[in-house]
């Protein structure tokens, strides 16, 4: 369906506020476990992560909180950072980010790191407000994310973290929109392909799920070599 850029607009920013609304309804026992079942997917799903340059996000509105992931992935051996905001309209800077780490507040009274070293991510997990069946994501509407990843030399792999309750038929996506590899919920793991997303059944503690599918081995697929 076709859609005018000033329905689009509109109609993505009352989407963005009905989301938000409903995120920010939930109880915090509920915040809590579906943050601990994404934490579980995320780990089980990419030990890759525990080997790598990670950017993350501070969590507001009761989005997903991948501070604890962080923790976890420090101790194996990751290197984590924050996005900072350069400037409106441009992409964003990624800066080493760890407990010690000097913070000031951004847009959003989002904290960011004030001067520790920058980072060039290898994965950078990304909170949403709603997502498609293509895998792209409904934002805050500035823009940052996208014009970030299109300006990479080499794209990280792009997860997006967000709740099951999030998931729209489309968010009519436009040619600077750029989707996710993979979208994590309290669900599971979904991966993006030719098609659009397809649900993974999230493997085992032990690491034998059911379903053998390329998320299971992202740390060969796509972390291979590579340290912090």
């Amino acid at each position: 369906m076709d859609i005018a850029f000033s329905e689009l607009k509109a109609w993505r920013k009352s989407q963005r506020e009905r989301l938000i609304a409903q995120r920010m309804a939930l109880a915090p026992a509920s915040v809590q476990s579906a943050r601990q079942k994404i934490d579980a997917a995320l780990e089980r799903s990419f030990p890759g992560l525990g080997r790598c340059r990670i950017a993350l996000c501070w969590p507001i509105k009761n989005e997903y909180d991948a501070r604890h992931l962080a923790k976890t992935l420090r101790e194996r051996g990751a290197l984590t950072a924050l996005p900072v905001v350069v400037a409106p309209r441009q992409p964003l800077a990624f800066r080493e980010w760890h407990p010690g780490v000097a913070l000031a507040k951004g847009p959003l009274d989002i904290p960011f790191p004030v001067d520790s070293p920058p980072v060039t991510p290898d994965a950078v997990v990304v909170p949403m407000n709603g997502w498609d069946l293509g895998g792209y994501r409904l934002g805050y509407g500035g823009g940052f994310f996208d014009r970030t990843l299109a300006s990479l030399a080499k794209k990280p792999v792009v997860i997006g973290a967000s709740y099951e309750f999030g998931r729209l038929d489309t968010i009519h996506p436009q040619p600077w929109d750029i989707p996710m590899d993979y979208v994590v919920t309290e669900r599971g793991v979904y991966r993006r392909d030719a098609e659009g997303l397809v649900f993974l059944q999230a493997p085992e503690p032990s690491g034998a799920g059911k379903l053998a599918s390329p998320v299971c081995y992202a740390d060969e697929d796509y972390f291979r070599g590579k340290r912090p």
